[in-house]
């Protein structure tokens, strides 16, 4: 394993930088009551496309994302608090705080709040693609309570590298 190509070529470094302080609210909530609030830490285009990471804090009710997998991201996640289900291509097991899981591209993978208690995680993207596209969809239908048809739902998938297995 060796260092990637050079991505910066100047000579002195530079202040490029960014904080995202706590303190600020999430920038999206999927579904209601409190439902699940999404921060965006660093989008791909935040990270000039090197990474993708979101904190993902979910509620008591369940949620979460059914088993899938991507052909150009991988994805990883990483339990901050309560409890996860994880599922890493065989079988759910329990992430509880601390437990990290990493899927590489094509690795089927899931996770779910099925605890009845609030959960976090961290979940990040390499490299950095546009997630919060997907996510915000799913808010969208989400909010307005719509139903979509199979063939609607795999058109969603495929515009976000989404294969449902």
């Amino acid at each position: 394993m060796s260092y990637p190509e050079a991505r910066y070529l100047g000579e002195s470094g530079e202040a490029s930088g960014r904080l995202r302080p706590a303190t600020l609210g999430p920038d999206l909530v999927i579904g209601k009551d409190p439902g699940t609030r999404v921060h965006y830490l660093g989008t791909g285009a935040s990270t000039n496309g090197a990474f993708g990471l979101y904190r993902w804090e979910m509620g008591p009710r369940p949620g979460g994302a059914h088993p899938h997998f991507h052909r150009t991201i991988t994805e990883s996640f990483y339990v901050l608090s309560g409890a996860v289900s994880l599922y890493a291509g065989k079988e759910w097991v329990e992430g509880t705080t601390g437990d990290f899981l990493f899927v590489p591209e094509g690795g089927v993978h899931g996770f779910r709040n099925e605890s009845g208690e609030p959960a976090s995680l961290l979940i990040l993207f390499t490299p950095g693609a546009p997630r919060e596209g997907y996510f915000e969809e799913l808010a969208a239908i989400a909010a307005e309570e719509r139903q979509l048809a199979p063939e609607e739902w795999t058109e969603l998938y495929l515009r976000h590298d989404q294969y449902m297995v």
